[in-house]
C-alpha cells in the first residue's frame, strides 16, 4: 500500500501575491543615534541551480532561508544553507548565491542602510543599547547561522500587518524592522552583551506606585492591605516604604491629605452641602470631615468656603497671596 504525506503548506507563500508591498513604504527608523531606512524587504525565489554572480553593497543585507537549499560564498569561503539559517551581509562583503541544482530555494531579504545621525531627543539607554548593537552589527562573523532566535516570522508579520492596514501598521513595521536586526545579532552573540537595561529604585517605586493608586481610589473605603495587595506586598513592608520615604507621612496621613484636598477642591468650586462632599470624599460622617478639616485646616469646612469665595470677588491687587494659593496649613497630598 502506498502511503502519500501532504506537503505541509509554505507559510510565508502570501508574501508572493504582492511582492513589493514592504517596499512601497518609504520606512525609516530612528534608534537612538542612528537612522535606519530599509531599501529592500522581501520574499524572492530562486529557481534550481540560479545563480547570483559575486557582488557586494554599500549597506547591510539579511538573507534567511525559510525553504529549500543552496550555497553561498562569503568573501572566498563557501557554506551550504539550508531551510532555517540566516547570514549578513556588510558594507564590501564580497558574496555569491546559489540554489541547489534539484531545488528551489527561497529568501526573505531586508536590506537597511544605516547611518549614524545624532538625535538631542534619544533616550540615553535606548543611544547606549543601539550604540552597542550596531557595534556588534558590524563585527558580526561572515558565516551562516541558524536563525535561533525567530527573525523570520517577523518578515511575515511585517507583510500582514501592512496587507491589513490596521491601526498602527506603519508603527508595527517599524518594530519589525528592528526585532529582525536585534534578532540576528542574538542569533550570533555570545552573550557577552555590557550595556543593562535601567533599573528601578523599587522603594521610590512602589512608593509612587501606592500613592497613584490612593488617589485613584481614596473616596472608598481604602485600607493599606487594599493597596499592599496591589503591590504583592504585605501591609508591613508597604507601612515600612512609607516609613522611609518620609516617616512622617504614614498611609493613614497620605490618605487623609488626599481626602481633604479634594474637600478643599470641592469646597471652591462646588454648592454642594458639607455632608454630600463628606460622602463623596471619602469620609464617614460630617462630623468626622468637621473634626479632621477643623484640626488641619485650622478652620471649619464653612469658614473656608466662604474664605474662598470672598477671595474671587476682591480685586487681584487686593490678594495677600495667589488667588489659589493653598493657606499655610493646606494640604498637598503628593
Amino acid at each position: 500500500m502506498n502511503v502519500r504525506f501532504a506537503q505541509s503548506p509554505f507559510r510565508y507563500e502570501t508574501m508572493f501575491e504582492k511582492s513589493d508591498l514592504l517596499e512601497r513604504l518609504d520606512i525609516t527608523v530612528v534608534w537612538g543615534h542612528y537612522e535606519i531606512r530599509v531599501l529592500r524587504f522581501h520574499l524572492t525565489s530562486f529557481e534550481p541551480g540560479r545563480v547570483i554572480g559575486f557582488h557586494n553593497h554599500s549597506t547591510y543585507e539579511f538573507h534567511f532561508i525559510p525553504r529549500g537549499a543552496g550555497r553561498v560564498i562569503l568573501g572566498e569561503q563557501p557554506y551550504s544553507l539550508s531551510e532555517g539559517m540566516l547570514y549578513l551581509t556588510g558594507p564590501g562583503v564580497m558574496h555569491y548565491q546559489e540554489a541547489d541544482s534539484q531545488q528551489a530555494m527561497e529568501e526573505l531579504c531586508l536590506h537597511l542602510d544605516i547611518t549614524s545621525k545624532f538625535n538631542p531627543s534619544a533616550d540615553p539607554w535606548d543611544a547606549a543599547e543601539a550604540e552597542e548593537c550596531i557595534q556588534k552589527l558590524k563585527a558580526l562573523p561572515t558565516r551562516p547561522t541558524a536563525d535561533t532566535q525567530g527573525a523570520m516570522p517577523c518578515f511575515l508579520d511585517a507583510y500582514q500587518a501592512c496587507e491589513s492596514k490596521r491601526i498602527g501598521y506603519y508603527t508595527d513595521i517599524r518594530m519589525q524592522v528592528i526585532s529582525i536586526l536585534l534578532k540576528t545579532i542574538q542569533a550570533y552573540d555570545s552573550g557577552d552583551m555590557t550595556t543593562q537595561a535601567p533599573s528601578r529604585d523599587m522603594v521610590a517605586y512602589r512608593y509612587e506606585y501606592a500613592v497613584r493608586y490612593i488617589q485613584a481610589n481614596y473616596a472608598s473605603g481604602l485600607r493599606l492591605e487594599d493597596v499592599a495587595e496591589k503591590l504583592d506586598l504585605s501591609a508591613r513592608q508597604l507601612q515600612r516604604i512609607f516609613r522611609d520615604i518620609n516617616p512622617d507621612r504614614p498611609f493613614s496621613r497620605i490618605l487623609e491629605d488626599i481626602r481633604l484636598q479634594a474637600v478643599c477642591d470641592r469646597l471652591r468650586t462646588s454648592r454642594l452641602s458639607i455632608e454630600a462632599i463628606a460622602e463623596l470624599e471619602g469620609f464617614s460622617t460630617a462630623a468626622y470631615l468637621h473634626t479632621v478639616f477643623r484640626k488641619r485646616m485650622g478652620m471649619p469646612p464653612s469658614v473656608y468656603r466662604k474664605k474662598k469665595e470672598s477671595e474671587l470677588h476682591r480685586e487681584p491687587s487686593e490678594l495677600s497671596e495667589p488667588l489659589l494659593a493653598y493657606t499655610k496649613n493646606e494640604v498637598n497630598p503628593t
